[in-house]
């Protein structure tokens, strides 16, 4: 047993987590049966895993069952309901996360429980076959990435990649971006404004959407691109104004100014990339690997479609971030952790991560199963290799623990409105996130204590 009960939550600690954010979606999964032997059994133990029904629905429930014993017992992800669960002593055995924002969250805060011991004696969760993007969920008290992992990616993206439309491209003359070579966030602008086609006021095509996965990811990881920090070495604080953070906060601007993509000021009808772009209707969209899951199923869209590398900024070095990396971690006032880990390690090793793996819904978060990832066809062979590529310039950029993704996205709205729409300068607006995301970071400073 690995106990590590720790010490009830207290209010201040129940206070800091009323700001967690919510995680991002994921793709249906599906799995085979696969039976291997590892030192933890858990066999007819019932678990409870808040999680959304996407990422384990009733087919894989009854799988595990078949496969490791367990029972489980699904509850719907819900913020309140977990703050509730974890405040009251009666945490779900196994939650849902999204590692690039959760963890360090979570991690600061005590609530979750150390996996290093399970991962150093099992045969499935090798340490040595964790992908690097697996590092999102490791936290050692004061930066994310390093320390004890307290969780694990399903599967993963480099978010800062996007996929372009060869058709819409060679309707406006423009020249095709490299699969291998990144252009300048400057170059991508300037594709987005030949890109996009308007008729009668309105946007028919958008020329290019580039909003990341939540806005606290994408304004750290484009401020590493650009050569800085979007936080202060603590990260109790963020700061706007340096001279990396205010080309990236300009460069967003512009792009909401100029209406070329989809943006807080100009919402797009079907609320996310996926449709708009299967539809012909955005010329580049700003999401990672994952997103080919969804192309390939269309061989018409799969034959125009490229992955390119993430953008970076001139004289800036080259980074491509995974915003997500999408996950599970164990509470630590879990009531049946050995059973707990007999399912994560089904669930991230076994039939349902090689079913993952080999749907082109993303990259496995197990370096043993990369094998697997669809390279049947042209247009798989073509994303791959793009995509392996890629992978030689991941890097994990750390978050601030003391603000959550829910937190920063609504402060950064709110406040950056007026100047997407041109209303508010830059260095205006620069100041103005200064004061209300460092109050906001303040407060959960104080909370964790």
């Amino acid at each position: 047993m690995h106990p590590r009960a720790g010490a009830p939550l207290s209010r201040r600690r129940f206070l800091a987590l009323s700001a967690a954010g919510a995680g991002v979606g994921a793709a249906a999964l599906n799995g085979c049966a696969l039976q291997v032997s590892t030192g933890v059994s858990g066999a007819g133990e019932t678990i409870t895993v808040m999680a959304k029904a996407d990422d384990l629905g009733p087919d894989l429930v009854k799988q595990a069952k078949k496969d490791t014993g367990i029972s489980i017992k699904r509850v719907d992800y819900d913020i309140t309901k977990l703050i509730a669960m974890l405040t009251s002593g009666s945490p779900p055995d196994l939650v849902r996360g999204v590692g690039a924002v959760d963890a360090a969250f979570y991690a600061a805060r005590d609530v979750m429980q150390e996996l290093d011991s399970y991962f150093a004696t099992s045969s499935v969760l090798r340490p040595d076959d964790l992908d690097p993007v697996n590092d999102l969920w490791r936290y050692d008290g004061k930066v994310q990435g390093k320390g004890p992992r307290y969780g694990l990616a399903k599967d993963f993206s480099q978010d800062s990649m996007y996929w372009y439309n060869t058709a819409a491209f060679d309707k406006k003359h423009v020249a095709y971006p490299s699969e291998t070579e990144p252009i300048t966030f400057e170059e991508w602008l300037d594709h987005a404004q030949h890109l996009v086609q308007r008729s009668k006021g309105q946007t028919t095509v958008f020329g290019g959407s580039y909003n990341g996965l939540v806005k606290l990811t994408l304004m750290a990881t484009m401020t590493a691109s650009a050569g800085g920090s979007l936080f202060a070495d603590d990260f109790t604080r963020v700061d706007f104004t340096t001279p990396e953070a205010r080309k990236v906060l300009a460069w967003y601007l512009d792009y909401c100014r100029l209406k070329v993509g989809p943006s807080p000021v100009l919402p797009d009808p079907n609320g996310w990339d996926g449709p708009t772009y299967q539809a012909g209707r955005m010329a580049m969209s700003n999401n990672g690997y994952w997103m080919g899951g969804m192309i390939g199923a269309d061989k018409k869209l799969a034959e125009v479609s490229r992955l390119a590398p993430a953008p970076v900024f001139a004289g800036g070095p080259r980074i491509s971030a995974c915003q997500g990396g999408t996950g599970m971690w164990m509470p630590r006032k879990a009531r049946n952790k050995d059973a707990a880990w007999r399912v994560f390690e089904w669930f991230f090793g076994e039939a349902p991560a090689k079913a993952r793996a080999s749907s082109g819904w993303g990259i496995p978060s197990l370096k043993s199963l990369r094998s697997l990832m669809p390279h049947q066809e042209d247009f798989q062979k073509r994303t791959l290799s793009a995509q392996r590529n890629e992978l030689k310039h991941f890097s994990v950029v750390a978050v601030s623990p003391y603000i959550s993704g829910d937190g920063f996205e609504s402060l950064f709205n709110q406040a950056a409105t007026p100047a997407m729409h041109g209303e508010m300068s830059v260095d205006r607006l620069a100041g103005r996130l200064n004061s209300v995301i460092n109050q906001q970071i303040k407060r959960g400073k104080e909370q964790v204590g």
